[in-house]
């Protein structure tokens, strides 16, 4: 595959795959503008984090497959139709260089790819999945009409079992050594004679998935050698860079500009940081207060959320400027910290407008000592959380499902739960941003106040 800056490149034929799910062997003979490298693996990526999002909040089989259904559509389109199936191998093979490069990216790709390839196998027809099979080229075979007959009624004990329907004579069972199929023997939804299970070809993904996981996780292998060895120095000046921002990539809104319900005045700040401010930025607008200075990278997280949330630079600047001049003057202030106040809203230097920090930038920081900025979800001690929990009125039994989510490391998660604990209202989309934090806050919240009016 062959990355140029822009030009026409050569189409995938779709008759080169038999269904709508390629095997993901070998990267194909194309040629790959580089904006599309970028924007088709970002688009994947969505798909990818909405499922790691709603498997880590425990959603049901038939919501993660209507999930899976809508991510793919509403995010792996394009405007060609004989595109679609050269974007999904594309951005396949991005990912792959994305993720291969540590253990804990391989992981979670992995197990990603291969939750996305169990849904969109679910999704095909009959035909299609017996088609997969056969360009799989898995060597099992299908019991014939006398051999079902023999054992029908053990068929349908199972079926009736796990809720299906009885098999009729034209079902296909393939019988499959017992142990390639643990899943399906742990929850007794197969039947076993004589060391083999007999799969129903609705129960085949069960087969399929392990073998794609395992082809996955040995090319995962291959393309880190490849990329360590080779590739990322030929490509430090061109692929690189993408690559290697591509898994920390911010993929939600743009909140570098105030959102609707996400404007507030200096006179409202303190009732408004109570009702509506994410923990993270709470932790930091407390402790300015407290201490009257923070240091850098509190004041840049801090900042550019206030930034983001709409407060203006002339009461951003009256802001700072009352805090700091209790402990250093107001000449120093304005000496050593209003130019980059005015600099982070693009008024000074390059003019560049600075956006506010994700969740995913301010989670993989690494505060020191002395420093407030960071994730308190994974940088406070269990103790000091549950007391920032309890400030912000968490009550025990969230708490408790909020510290759940820490332990596993699953932070933006625990971050939902506590929105959800305050709000008294569902965030399906999950929390990915603080500014979406507060905007989402505001929406709920403004009404109240404006009917209360």
């Amino acid at each position: 595959m062959e990355v140029v800056r822009s030009q026409s490149h050569r189409k995938f034929s779709p008759n080169d795959v038999v269904t709508t799910i390629p095997l993901y062997r070998s990267a194909p003979p194309l040629q790959v503008r580089l904006e599309d490298f970028e924007l088709f693996a970002m688009d994947r990526l969505r798909v990818l984090k909405g499922i790691s999002d709603a498997l880590s909040r425990g959603k049901k089989p038939e919501e993660m497959q209507k999930l899976v259904k809508d991510l793919w559509k509403s995010n792996m389109r394009h405007q060609q139709a004989s595109e679609v199936v050269n974007k999904d191998i594309i951005s396949h093979f991005v990912l792959r260089l994305v993720y291969c490069r540590t253990e804990d990216l391989r992981k979670w790709f992995l197990s990603m790819e291969t939750a996305l390839f169990r849904y969109r196998f679910r999704l095909e027809s009959a035909e299609a999945q017996r088609a997969f099979l056969v360009e799989f080229g898995l060597p099992y075979r299908t019991i014939s009409n006398a051999e079902f007959e023999t054992m029908k009624d053990k068929l349908g004990q199972v079926a009736r079992s796990i809720g299906q329907p009885l098999p009729t004579a034209d079902a296909i069972f393939y019988q499959v050594p017992f142990q390639e199929v643990p899943e399906l023997v742990a929850g007794r939804k197969v039947f076993i004679n004589q060391g083999f299970a007999y799969v129903a070809m609705n129960q085949v993904v069960s087969l399929l998935a392990p073998q794609f996981r395992s082809h996955l996780s040995k090319a995962l292998i291959l393309t880190n050698r490849k990329w360590t060895s080779t590739t990322r120095e030929q490509e430090k000046d061109r692929l690189t860079p993408i690559v290697e921002a591509l898994c920390s990539s911010y993929l939600g809104p743009d909140y570098s500009q105030p959102r609707e319900y996400a404007e507030i005045s200096l006179k409202d700040i303190d009732q408004v940081a109570r009702r509506s401010f994410p923990l993270c930025m709470r932790h930091l607008y407390e402790k300015l207060r407290e201490d009257h200075h923070l240091k850098h990278g509190g004041r840049m997280q801090l900042g550019l959320f206030l930034k983001g949330v709409g407060l203006n630079l002339d009461d951003a600047l009256a802001f700072w400027r009352a805090e700091f001049s209790h402990k250093i003057g107001l000449e120093r202030f304005e000496k050593e910290y209003a130019y980059n106040i005015r600099h982070s809203y693009g008024k000074e230097g390059k003019r560049a407008d600075y956006t506010p920090f994700s969740c995913h930038k301010i989670i993989t920081t690494t505060p020191g000592v002395g420093d407030h900025h960071g994730c308190p979800y994974r940088h406070f001690s269990e103790e000091n959380l549950r007391a920032a929990l309890s400030r912000m009125g968490v009550n025990s039994r969230a708490m408790e499902d909020v510290m759940d989510k820490v332990r596993n490391r699953h932070y933006q998660l625990a971050c939902t739960l506590t929105f959800e604990a305050l709000h008294g209202l569902p965030c399906d989309a999950g929390i990915n941003h603080p500014n979406q934090y507060f905007s989402d806050s505001q929406k709920i919240l403004q009404p109240k106040k404006d009917s209360s009016a």
